[in-house]
């Protein structure tokens, strides 16, 4: 049942791999994982109780490691290396047809496409019938502007709630069943969004769309690193990114003319039609990707046709449900709450999030009020912030990763060196704001807003992404705890703060009503300057523990 003899992987492969599955690095990927070992036993059992937690919550999560080769499975790593315990069930050679990577072309590149199908639909749905918002306030005879906004924005609340149940449900029971459950009940609540009678119950709908249309963004990653390897994950990687990027732009564009064409409920029906068609073609393509879980099935196969109980997939650590739960939603919390660089960046981006369901949720009524648009025209107000979103991911892909390359070349990389194009990047963010605000405020022409409205999608990408990557390089092993606690708090942010857009407006008038919002941005526009000053030292000093 042994493998063969296999190239240890670096530490560098576990913590990508594992960042890109959604889980820290001491949660197995296919690998390994990076873990301190607590018992002689190197593959425990999670019937002997093994529990990894101890000694990992020993370590200061901030000072991060060397990203090194994994010399022996005695130092921070379980990888896939050399394996002489004939109990251990691993792959049956490098080119094994049950492991993943070794699927055919067509299946591999096939699920890849689905997935990213996926992720596209569920950022689409957030914002898709916002133009249609007054036609739902009419509906529900409500003329509360709160309301207005919420019912956008609680989709993104889903977001925050969703993910931390999915991910570590998904290293129990794989991601196939999650995939399959997640989009049957996304379709189920679509349609009670569809067919919802007030607004109480549009409302909880739409929350419940946005728990279960999270789950393309936690697992889709993961299955594209379980499919593709790491030399041709790049272009898989940014097509099934495009997703969160453009689907929450285009969605109100496609939603303005459907809404003036069927009415604000075939906004949902559409999703839902959609929806269905890829859950049917999911449940009748895609396979289980992720390798512990296959391994873990092949090893019970073996424990029932041999009735021997000592076989155990490599890959497994012991961890119990409890663990995965904890790591998954206490750790986020303790980063949030006791890291100043998890704290500063998480409000950064935050804020700034936040200011993107602002604008989502006012865009129709500025655009309406300011320049008499009606109907499906009302979609293309949002094409700006698409364009600029889209440009802002690729300056920050090709100038981002040159910077850090460069300094990676040379030998002196530091985590704070991602922080340059941010640093730059930052001051579109207000400028685009004023640029907004005002020239609505005066009624110039349509297009001069639309253009600040890009530069303000540009400034937010180049807040989004470098704040990501410096979160993944500071915290290594645990940076999928630091993402997720960057998740929650922008979640939070952009379901609660546009809720007061629509009175802010009211009394300070457009433009200085955005202008208090670039006030605010500008504020925080220091943070990365700071951080490239003193981010060195702060770590070093850290003594945050999970």
């Amino acid at each position: 049942m042994a493998s063969p003899l296999y190239r240890q992987p670096t530490r560098s492969e576990i913590i990508e791999l594992a960042m890109q599955e959604n889980h820290d690095a001491d949660i197995p990927t296919n690998a390994g994982s990076i873990c301190p070992k607590t018992s002689p036993d190197p593959f425990p059992s999670p019937e002997k109780g093994h529990n990894l937690s101890t000694a990992v919550l020993e370590k200061d999560v901030e000072k991060g490691s060397p990203l090194e080769s994994l010399s022996s499975d005695d130092e921070e790593g379980t990888g896939a290396g050399e394996v002489e315990n004939p109990n251990i069930v691993f792959w049956d050679g490098p080119d094994d047809p049950q492991n993943p990577l070794n699927w055919p072309f067509t299946k591999k590149w096939g699920t890849v496409l689905i997935v990213s199908a996926i992720t596209f639909l569920t950022p689409l749905a957030s914002s898709m019938f916002a133009p249609g918002v007054p036609q739902v306030m009419k509906t529900f005879g409500s003329k509360d502007d709160m309301l207005e906004g919420f019912m956008v924005s609680i989709y993104v609340l889903g977001f925050a709630c969703g993910p931390m149940i999915i991910a570590p449900l998904s290293e129990m029971y794989g991601r196939l069943p999650l995939y399959h459950s997640c989009n049957m009940f996304f379709i189920i609540f679509t349609i009670a969004a569809a067919v919802a009678t007030n607004m109480g119950m549009f409302i909880t709908f739409r929350f419940f769309m946005g728990c279960f249309g999270g789950a393309p963004l936690v697992l889709g990653g993961g299955t594209i690193a379980d499919l593709i390897s790491r030399e041709q994950r790049g272009t898989a990687m940014v097509v099934w990114m495009m997703g969160p990027t453009l689907g929450p732009c285009v969605g109100p564009i496609i939603g303005g003319f459907l809404t003036e064409a069927k009415g604000w409920r075939w906004n949902f029906w559409f999703v839902t039609i959609v929806a269905g068609a890829f859950a049917i073609i999911s449940i009748l393509l895609m396979s289980e990707t992720s390798a512990p879980v296959i391994l873990e099935r092949k090893a019970r196969r073996l424990r029932e046709s041999t009735g021997n109980d000592k076989f155990r997939s490599k890959l497994d650590t012991g961890l119990c449900a409890s663990d995965l739960f904890r790591f998954s939603i206490v750790r986020p919390i303790k980063m949030l709450t006791r890291s100043a660089i998890c704290a500063a960046m998480s409000v950064y981006v935050a804020i700034t999030y936040a200011y993107l369901y602002v604008l989502f949720t006012t865009f129709t009524a500025v655009f309406s009020n300011q320049y008499h648009w009606r109907g499906g025209v009302l979609g293309l107000s949002f094409l700006g912030l698409g364009v600029g979103s889209l440009v802002g991911q690729f300056v920050f892909t090709r100038y981002g990763n040159k910077i850090a390359n460069k300094h990676i070349t040379r030998g002196d990389f530091e985590p704070e060196h991602r922080l340059y194009i941010m640093a730059g990047g930052g001051f579109f963010l207000p400028i685009g704001l004023f640029w907004y605000g005002w020239s609505v405020q005066a009624q110039l022409h349509w297009m001069v807003p639309i253009v600040g409205t890009g530069v303000i999608g540009f400034g937010l990408l180049m807040t989004f992404m470098p704040a990501n990557t410096y979160l993944v390089d500071v915290f290594t092993v645990h940076a999928a705890s630091a993402m997720a606690a960057n998740t929650v708090l922008r979640s939070l942010a952009a379901a609660f703060i546009p809720l007061s857009s629509q009175k802010m407006y009211q009394k300070l008038g457009y433009g200085w009503g955005n202008s208090l919002l670039g006030f605010v941005s500008l504020l925080l526009v220091p943070i990365p300057f700071l951080f490239i000053k003193y981010g060195k030292g702060l770590r070093a000093r850290s003594t945050v523990k999970l």
